[in-house]
């Protein structure tokens, strides 16, 4: 569970900062080290449209030449996960993704093919308006909702 005010901390300021220089503040002002593997990560993280696995950041980075090790990858995506920075997405198959929280301009929900193992994401006005009924409705004040369709993709159904 995040400490009182993570949350406050990790909100915006007036739309000037990327995500990137967000994350990046709100590791200072946790008194967390900046360092380089962390800096590689987060900037992956900031340059990505969808969720990506500790192990596509791993192969991304050593791609690019930044090698960070796989164990530091996930410290790494746990830490920016308990400040409330980025959402972990379970897309089964024991598989997690990471992807940055942006704030409702970013917010979506993702395909899984279970066949090919593909992630998209997908957007839905109207499933957003039937989520905000429902949250009317229980009796819990619904903060956070992530939906993830499983299925197989076009080429997969072929």
């Amino acid at each position: 569970m995040a400490r009182p005010g993570a949350r406050l901390a990790a909100m915006p300021r007036a739309g000037t900062e990327s995500w990137s220089e967000r994350a990046q503040r709100v590791l200072a002002e946790s008194h967390r080290h900046s360092g380089g593997a962390r800096r590689a990560v987060v900037e992956l993280l900031d340059s990505q449209s969808c969720a990506l696995s500790a192990l596509e950041i791993e192969d991304a980075l050593r791609t690019g030449r930044r090698r960070v090790a796989r164990a530091s990858i996930y410290r790494i995506l746990d830490e920016l996960e308990r400040l409330e920075l980025v959402q972990k997405v379970e897309v089964g198959q024991a598989m997690a993704r990471y992807e940055p929280l942006r704030g409702e301009n970013g917010h979506h929900h993702h395909l899984v093919c279970d066949s090919c193992g593909a992630v998209m994401p997908f957007t839905d006005p109207e499933l957003e308006r039937a989520i905000k009924k429902t949250s009317r409705r229980v009796p819990i004040d619904v903060a956070v909702h992530e939906i993830v369709l499983h299925g197989a993709c076009a080429d997969c159904r072929q």
